[in-house]
């Protein structure tokens, strides 16, 4: 039953969506970085709960899909973000959200839709974990290469909130599990489920504290996140075909290079960028396009799998 709650998503997302734009003074009180870190950082530990160090092992094992991934989510997303960005001369505020977006690791939710395609999933966590360990430097850098001309990029600031709301509750999870695994197992069924929840919770929250940007600036917005994570699927599965990788590895690269941890962009934008107060708008509808697109493409590619 938790299992399928959480393969609605999408459809928590919706409502989520639609409740703050309708309702946003029921959302406006928790609008404050403490409570949204808070909310990130859980979902972080959930998804630390989830490894072993057997996990970090298997990059041994697969070091060419690795880093074929690797390489496709930190240069496909970050260019495209800076292209579409500039060629739809878009707002600073946006450009600075979609490039934030752009430079992130591969979001957690990744996992799930490569299980719900029938995709590599060890491979998967794999490169989540990858992405998101090595985000502390790389998003930072690639966000001050991309972003820099726009505006002043605080680096520090940066690095300094990746590393509390990601590396941190990432490691404490790992550790939760080596140690502690038999609460852990008590804990895991109902993770996935809160973690859900939890990205549902921190979009509703941004989502009503702008309601009036949005629908001001929907159709821009959308254009841009669609073609930014339509863009990653699209290119990140034709770079892994490139390189001659199988079909349920190709389908893993291109879910991991279209989905991005857009959580982590609306807590970055928050916290690094206070004078763009509509920067975050652009990771809120992220998580939305993201999570539509990856789960339709994972029950096209999940019947494909059937036939």
């Amino acid at each position: 039953m938790l299992q399928k709650l959480t393969l609605l998503f999408p459809l928590w997302m919706v409502l989520a969506v639609v409740m703050a734009l309708s309702f946003p003074q029921w959302l406006l009180p928790l609008n404050h970085g403490s409570l949204v870190v808070s909310i990130l950082a859980f979902i972080m530990l959930c998804m630390g709960l989830t490894l072993t160090f057997d996990d970090f092992r298997r990059i041994a094992r697969m070091p060419r899909l690795v880093a074929i991934g690797f390489a496709a989510q930190y240069s496909i997303m970050p260019l495209l973000a800076w292209g579409i960005a500039t060629g739809l001369n878009l707002p600073t505020h946006f450009a600075v959200g979609l490039i934030l977006v752009g430079c992130c690791p591969g979001g957690t939710a990744s996992n799930l839709v490569s299980y719900i395609a029938k995709a590599d999933v060890a491979l998967s966590v794999v490169m989540t974990v990858c992405s998101t360990l090595t985000a502390v430097i790389l998003t930072p850098v690639l966000t001050q290469l991309f972003a820099g001309k726009l505006v002043p990029v605080d680096t520090w600031m940066l690095l300094k909130q990746t590393l509390q709301v990601v590396i941190v509750p990432v490691v404490l999870g790992v550790l939760l599990n080596r140690w502690v695994p038999q609460l852990v197992q008590r804990v895991m069924p109902v993770a996935p489920l809160l973690s859900v929840l939890g990205a549902c919770v921190i979009c509703a929250i941004v989502f009503a504290a702008n309601a009036g940007t949005i629908l001001a600036h929907g159709a821009e917005l959308i254009l841009a996140v669609a073609l930014l994570h339509g863009g990653g699927f699209l290119i990140g599965y034709q770079f892994a075909r490139i390189f001659g990788c199988h079909i349920q590895s190709t389908r893993t690269i291109s879910i991991e290079v279209g989905m991005q941890n857009s959580g982590l962009a609306i807590v970055l934008a928050k916290q690094a960028f206070p004078l763009l107060p509509l920067a975050p708008v652009v990771g809120a509808i992220s998580v939305l396009m993201h999570s539509l697109i990856g789960s339709l493409l994972a029950v096209l590619w999940r019947t494909k799998s059937a036939e």
